[in-house]
């Protein structure tokens, strides 16, 4: 794993469900070492929409490809809910052994029940995740979204015969090369002339490959064999749908960048007030001059900016969630570096007011109780994405590089008050050795120069524990022979 830079893992049939689950687990343990890819052959349903929308928040759609063939039944198996509970612990070879009459009742029933569900008529047990691309003797279509993947596994096994709905979950190695050569070689259209509006055209070519036209075609479809015209309609709604939110999330995407340049003057004036805080004469810093601002206009104009900023990057976070946004957004530069940015100068103002306010005494320190959550989020995109190894610092950071350092000094400064109270000689151990335990890494932030200039202000929060520290431990001095090993 240390030498790979990416892990495929492939399987057909139930060993694509198995081959899902493990990349789900490399995901969840071993992402931050090599990128992981899961491709599928004919795999069944895994999940349900709870189990989707995750993997959506997770942003790990986009590691999914599943491989489904024009008539494969597999795949479609479980949307026919007596069906998933009689052969969820059987194997997909049943099938074969099943007499003609039951395997025609079978496809009937999967039949007629994605028909339901993708009519929006009821919910299904089980839900879509990830990227599908369907694969027919003209072509492949992609699709990303749940219900248009519902939609078209309807549409092209409507036109299917009964014994290539078990063939095609065994042909997959012939659609694969056929869909290889005809993405590098030109191919002919078999309906026509084609429309001048390159859109109109590539969703024409789009139902071709599906296997669906717009003129009558001879079927023996599972519920009578008389001739049938295919809905092709519906299939180019769904197809104009699946264009239209992949356009979407780009737009989305370009209008979130003309959204930042809007709010950078906001974060612009908050790095002056830092910069004025900095340099005041107070010698308190940009943390505790907010903290302790009196009722100033510039004080709430830069409260304010931070409320705006906030709303920005939440309601960014709300759109990538949704699965409105490209699939590497997390992962472009631009957006990692910003947020980073935003993080480190904002998030010190919200430990602020969160103090400012007392709101410690009613839910507790920060770090576990008062986080807002695009923190967190912000932490794993930079963590997954930064692979900069910053060199030795000549001068101190323009921001502290923890952006948690005022919530740690705050907590250190209020153990340094209860632990005078400590009466349980266990407690006290345990508060000391985190008291210290912050001391050291403070310093070695310090030395580092891993700081902003306003940790190191004379009336700064941390000028202030350090002085309240050195007083205890010289305290502690007095009565070391009773806590040998302490100090």
């Amino acid at each position: 794993m240390n030498t790979s830079k990416s892990v495929v893992i492939t399987g057909h049939s139930i060993g694509g469900a198995i081959a899902s689950l493990l990349a789900l687990w490399f995901l969840c343990h071993l992402r931050t070492i090599c990128s992981v890819i899961c491709i599928t052959f004919g795999s069944p349903m895994l999940g349900n929409e709870s189990f989707s929308r995750a993997i959506l928040q997770q942003r790990w759609a986009g590691n999914f490809c599943h491989v489904v063939s024009q008539h494969d039944i597999v795949p479609r198996l479980f949307f026919a809910p007596s069906i998933a509970l009689a052969s969820s612990s059987c194997s997909f070879q049943f099938i074969h052994h099943l007499s003609e009459e039951n395997k025609t009742q079978l496809f009937r029933v999967v039949l007629d029940s994605l028909g339901v569900i993708s009519q929006s008529e009821c919910k299904s047990s089980f839900c879509p995740s990830g990227s599908y691309l369907f694969c027919t003797n003209r072509g492949a279509v992609c699709v990303d979204n749940g219900m248009l993947v519902i939609k078209l596994l309807y549409l092209t096994l409507l036109n299917g015969l009964l014994n290539s709905s078990l063939e095609d979950h065994l042909g997959y190695a012939d659609f694969i090369q056929k869909a290889h050569w005809q993405f590098i070689e030109n191919r002919s259209f078999m309906g026509g002339n084609l429309s001048k509006s390159s859109y109109e055209a590539g969703i024409t070519l789009a139902l071709e490959s599906l296997g669906i036209a717009s003129h009558k075609i001879e079927t023996n479809n599972f519920a009578s064999t008389d001739k049938q015209e295919l809905n092709s309609e519906d299939a180019k709604e769904a197809l104009k749908k699946a264009k239209k939110l992949g356009r979407t999330r780009n737009l989305n995407s370009a209008n979130l960048a003309i959204g930042l340049s809007k709010i950078n003057p906001l974060r612009a004036q908050i790095e002056w007030y830092k910069a004025s805080c900095d340099n005041s004469g107070d010698q308190m810093g940009y943390y505790d001059s907010f903290k302790q601002r009196g009722a100033s206009k510039r004080g709430f104009k830069v409260n304010m900016n931070r409320i705006k900023l906030g709303q920005f990057w939440d309601s960014l976070i709300d759109k990538l969630e949704a699965n409105e946004l490209p699939y590497d957004f997390h992962k472009r530069e631009k957006w990692v570096c910003a947020s980073q940015f935003y993080k480190l100068l904002v998030e010190p103002l919200d430990i602020a007011e969160y103090y400012r306010n007392g709101m410690h005494r009613v839910k507790g320190h920060y770090m576990q109780h008062g986080r807002e959550r695009r923190y967190k989020i912000f932490d794993k995109w930079w963590s997954e994405n930064s692979t900069d190894h910053p060199n030795a610092r000549s001068r101190f950071a323009s921001s502290t590089q923890d952006s948690c350092f005022w919530a740690k000094v705050e907590e250190a400064r209020d153990r340094l008050i209860k632990i005078r109270t400590e009466g349980d000689a266990r407690n006290f151990i345990k508060m000391l050795e985190d008291i210290t335990k912050f001391d050291q890494n403070a310093r070695r932030m310090i030395e580092n120069k891993e700081v902003s200039p306003d940790v190191l202000a004379k009336n700064s929060s941390y000028s202030l524990f350090i002085e309240e520290w050195k007083e205890f431990q010289s305290q502690l001095q007095l009565f070391q022979p009773q806590f040998p090993g302490i100090l």
